[in-house]
C-alpha cells in the first residue's frame, strides 16, 4: 500500500485510539465468550496443543522482550517492533487466562469456589488493565508462573489419573521447576536486568504460591477435572438400556428458583427420594464422589444425615451417571452436597420435602444419553 493509502486509515485508527478502553473490555469479553464456546473436554488433544502452544508463545515473547530491552540504548529495535513483541505477549496470556477461567468456572461450584473465581477474574481483568507494565519484566513473569502453575493444577491429575492433595503438591512443584529453569535462561539473555527484578519475580512466587495452596487446602480450588454435567432429585430413577428414566413432580417455574424457591417433592410414609448427577471426569480418571445428604434443623443449621460414596470412572462426555437415596425422608428442608471424597464442592441439589396421604402425580422423563 502507498503512503496515501495508510492516509485513508487514519480517521478509524484515531477512533480507535480514542475509545481504546471501551474496546478493550469488548475484546475481552467477546474472547472470553468465544473460548467458552470453543473448547471442549479438557482432556482432548487439541485442547492441550492450544494451551502449550500460547505458553509457548508467551514464554519466547517474554524472552524476546527481555533481551531487547537488555540491550545498549542504541542497539534496541525501534519502538513499533517491541510494541508488537509486547501485543503477542499480551494476547497469548491473555488467551490463556481466559481458558483457565473456562474451566475453573465449568469446574466449580459457586457456593463454595467463588473467592477463588473472583482471584481468577481480577487477574484475568488486570491483564487487561494493566497493560503498560508488559514492558517489565516482573510483571510478565509472574503472569507466565501463574499461568503455568494453572495449567499443572489442570494437567497433573489427568496424567496420574487422580485427584487430592499428592496431585495438587505435583503441579506446583513441577511448575515451580520449570519456571526456574526459564528464569536461567532469561538471566543468560540480560543478567543486569534480571538481577534487578530478581527479588521480586521471587517473592511474587511465593505469594502465587502461598494463595493457590490457601485456596486449596481451605477447599475453595475448584476440583479440577471434575465438571458436574447433570443433577436433580426424584421419586424414582431407572435405568432403560442406555436411557435414564426418572419420575418427577412438576417443578416450579424457572424464574421463582431465581428468588430462592426451590422444589417440594411430596411423599407418602416408606417412600423414596433419589438424587441423580452426572460427573464428568477425563479419560483413565477415577475418583470417589460423595452423595452428602443434610437436613436443616430446627435451628437452621445443616445436619448430614447420610453419605454415600460412589467411586466413578471418566471418559463420558456427559459424564459419569449414578444416583443415591434417602428412605422415609422427614418434612423440612433438604440439600445434597455433591463432593469429592475430602470434601471439595462440584454441586449441590436443594429441596424441601412434604408428607401427605395420597400419591403425588408424577410424571415420567428420560434424561440425556450422551456418549
Amino acid at each position: 500500500m502507498h503512503a496515501l493509502d495508510f492516509k485513508i486509515l487514519d480517521p478509524a485508527l484515531n477512533w480507535a485510539r480514542s475509545h481504546e478502553r471501551h474496546l478493550s473490555a469488548l475484546f475481552m469479553a467477546g474472547g472470553f465468550a468465544f473460548d467458552s464456546w470453543a473448547f471442549g473436554r479438557i482432556d482432548q488433544p487439541a485442547t492441550q496443543a492450544v494451551f502449550i502452544i500460547y505458553l509457548l508463545v508467551a514464554g519466547i515473547t517474554i524472552a524476546a522482550q527481555h533481551g531487547l530491552e537488555s540491550r545498549p540504548e542504541g542497539r534496541r529495535p525501534s519502538a513499533k517492533i517491541r510494541a508488537a513483541i509486547m501485543f503477542v505477549t499480551q494476547f497469548a496470556l491473555g488467551a490463556l487466562l481466559s481458558g483457565f477461567c473456562v474451566f475453573y468456572i465449568r469446574s466449580a461450584s459457586l457456593f463454595s469456589s467463588w473467592p477463588f473465581l473472583l482471584f481468577m477474574a481480577g487477574v484475568f481483568i488486570g491483564n487487561e488493565v494493566f497493560r503498560h507494565y508488559y514492558s517489565r519484566l516482573v510483571f510478565t513473569a509472574l503472569l507466565l508462573f501463574f499461568s503455568l502453575y494453572s495449567y499443572a493444577i489442570m494437567l497433573v491429575p489427568m496424567l496420574l489419573g487422580r485427584i487430592g492433595a499428592v496431585p495438587f503438591l505435583l503441579s506446583g512443584a513441577g511448575a515451580a521447576v520449570v519456571f526456574f529453569f526459564y528464569m536461567r535462561a532469561i538471566a543468560r539473555l540480560g543478567h543486569e536486568r534480571y538481577r534487578g527484578a530478581r527479588m521480586q519475580i521471587r517473592l511474587g512466587m511465593g505469594a502465587i504460591s502461598v494463595f493457590l495452596n490457601l485456596f486449596y487446602f481451605l477447599k475453595v480450588l475448584p476440583p479440577l477435572p471434575l465438571v458436574l454435567t447433570d443433577a436433580g432429585i426424584y421419586h424414582s430413577v431407572q435405568r432403560r438400556g442406555a436411557d435414564i428414566e426418572v419420575s418427577e413432580e412438576r417443578e416450579p417455574p424457572r424464574w421463582q428458583a431465581l428468588f430462592g424457591t426451590n422444589p417440594v417433592l411430596h411423599i407418602q410414609s416408606q417412600n423414596r427420594l433419589y438424587l441423580y448427577s452426572a460427573v464428568f471426569a477425563p479419560q483413565g480418571l477415577k475418583t470417589a464422589i460423595v452423595h452428602d445428604w443434610q437436613r436443616q434443623d430446627g435451628e437452621g443449621a445443616w445436619r448430614s444425615v447420610q453419605r454415600v460414596p460412589v467411586t466413578i470412572a471418566g471418559g463420558r462426555a456427559d459424564g459419569y451417571r449414578f444416583y443415591t437415596f434417602k428412605s422415609s425422608p422427614q418434612p423440612g428442608q433438604w440439600r445434597v452436597n455433591i463432593e469429592t471424597a475430602d470434601g471439595r464442592a462440584i454441586g449441590r441439589v436443594r429441596f424441601a420435602v412434604e408428607s401427605q396421604a395420597v400419591p403425588p402425580a408424577l410424571a415420567l422423563r428420560t434424561l440425556k444419553t450422551g456418549g
